[in-house]
């Protein structure tokens, strides 16, 4: 017996899963976006070690991806509150503070804002899966997560959603210690190769003894992403630490999918470090192209992801 499936509709939803996705909006707005994405992380560890001993991927999908901490749910609710709340005058860091814990504003309605952009990214993503082919062949969350940023910006923001990209100063910048080329360059090409390298041992040394080898093999990139994620509970204090989610997912995905391919280790975390320094660089793009002059956040990593993901595997399929 298990506490869901009760009630499915739509070819993919179900009722349990959409009714918990309002507290994990809710969850997401109280303790803050940015801590709720660096939970993400812890969870993604403790779901892939379950994985690898049970062979079930309940974990990941529930807590880590799912209503819990999924950032589809819980970033996004805690992106869609401080959005409101600063529309209301409620945070004075604006509406892309997004470390603020807003349970702190003793706002009731801020915390429900949160818990329907929850609900609406479980739906939303739902959706994005049953979309033919593309379903599933980009990062259906890192989509859903810029969507419901770029519903929030049209909801409670006053600036457009896109702007010319410009040179980044004054506040019109997104990480200042990481954008120089030279910097970013040397930031995503270690985080890459750590990530690719990570992933490729993870399917060529621990798939093989696990419970499902190919849940390992099809879940390895988080492993790194996890890495990346946890540094975000840094960020969230103020301190300058890397934000490397984009390129260590992008790169432990590229490293999985070629390193099958070729059976080369080195050659998976060659090509992977590549894509994942395209995915360092296109994410500062983003950056200056819809969250720099804006007035809310829209996720400049998750915009890349999913562009990425996409890349990797259609890249990948011209070649198996």
């Amino acid at each position: 017996m298990t506490p869901d499936s009760v009630f499915t509709f739509a070819s993919s939803m179900d009722l349990f899963w959409l009714v918990l996705a309002l507290a994990g909006g809710a969850f997401g707005a109280m303790i803050g976006a940015n801590f709720a994405f660096a939970f993400t992380g812890v969870s993604i560890l403790v779901g892939f070690a379950v994985a690898a001993t049970t062979g079930s991927t309940i974990y990941l999908d529930y807590v880590a991806f799912g209503p819990v901490f999924g950032p589809h749910i819980a970033f996004a609710g805690g992106v869609g509150a401080a959005s409101y709340a600063a529309r209301k005058g409620l945070l004075p860091g604006g509406a892309r503070d997004i470390n603020s814990p807003l349970a702190g504003l003793g706002r009731p309605d801020v915390l429900v804002v949160g818990a329907l952009y929850g609900v609406g990214g479980y739906v939303l993503h739902k959706l994005i899966v049953l979309i033919p082919w593309f379903g599933g062949h980009t990062d259906s969350v890192a989509l859903t997560v810029v969507t419901s940023g770029i519903v929030a910006r049209i909801m409670f923001g006053k600036t457009p959603v896109f702007h010319a990209p410009t040179p980044p100063e004054g506040t019109t910048r997104w990480l200042d210690w990481q954008e120089k080329p030279l910097q970013l360059l040397t930031v995503s090409g270690f985080a890459s190769l750590l990530a690719s390298g990570t992933a490729a041992m993870l399917v060529g040394h621990i798939a093989p003894a696990s419970a499902n080898p190919q849940v390992i093999i099809n879940n390895a990139q988080v492993v790194p992403f996890a890495f990346s994620s946890l540094c975000i509970f840094f960020v969230a204090m103020g301190m300058r630490w890397p934000v490397t989610h984009h390129m260590t997912i992008t790169a432990g995905l590229a490293a999985v999918v070629f390193f099958q391919i070729t059976g080369s280790g080195l050659t998976a975390v060659a090509i992977g470090t590549v894509f994942g320094i395209i995915a360092g660089f296109g994410g500062e793009l983003l950056a200056r192209l819809f969250y720099a002059h804006g007035d809310t956040h829209i996720d400049p990593p998750a915009g890349i992801i999913w562009i990425m993901n996409t890349a990797v595997v259609s890249t990948a399929a011209l070649f198996s």
